[in-house]
């Protein structure tokens, strides 16, 4: 095995996937973008929510917004849910893991909160239990999904926005997740603080 060649050949499938995307994908992260902005110029926030790495992408877009992007600004309200351990494990526990991030939307979502759900295969139950208790709080949903969009693509409401990445590779979809997260970044802060000169 040519060690070199499959690491070129996994460079090269991701970025022809992201090639091939980025057409059907620019408006609906622009306009997704535009939502989460909108949301918080009107005092609400994001709850970022996944499984495995996409968990860690929640996170990242978490932080991302928390901290900072690539320019200087006041924090955003963002909550990665997958970070309580206790809270997790006792939800899991007590009822049963589909419910580790629906029964915090219900106690922390409000009316034009965000939901960014993640999931690569659009399957996750605990994800789509997430959704319906967003949408039972009159949230808005990002989800970023692969594949076909499984179950979430059919839970999608008129105001909320699927990002699917046209491909079954998990971590080609990971890959282009992140970029996406990167450039959700880009536009909310070009949208509340303008160009950065």
């Amino acid at each position: 095995m040519d060690t070199i060649q499959r690491v070129k050949n996994n460079f090269l499938e991701s970025i022809q996937i992201k090639t091939d995307a980025v057409d059907d994908l620019a408006p609906v992260i622009a306009n997704a973008a535009k939502a989460i902005a909108d949301a918080l110029l009107n005092d609400k926030k994001v709850l970022a929510c996944g499984n495995g790495g996409s968990a860690a992408d929640a996170q990242h877009f978490s932080a991302e917004m928390l901290n900072r992007f690539e320019m200087e600004r006041p924090g955003l309200p963002a909550v990665a849910l997958t970070t309580d351990s206790s809270t997790l494990t006792s939800i899991a526990n007590d009822y049963q893991y589909a419910e580790i991030y629906s029964k915090q939307i219900r106690a922390l979502g409000r009316e034009g909160d965000v939901l960014l759900a993640i999931s690569t295969s659009g399957e996750s139950h605990n994800i789509v239990h997430a959704i319906d208790a967003a949408h039972d709080r009159n949230m808005i949903v990002i989800a970023l999904t692969g594949r076909e969009g499984g179950q979430i693509a059919d839970l999608m409401n008129n105001d909320d926005f699927e990002i699917r990445i046209p491909t079954w590779s998990t971590a080609r979809i990971q890959e282009v997740h992140i970029m996406v997260i990167h450039s959700l970044c880009d536009l909310i802060d070009l949208q509340l603080l303008g160009q950065d000169d």
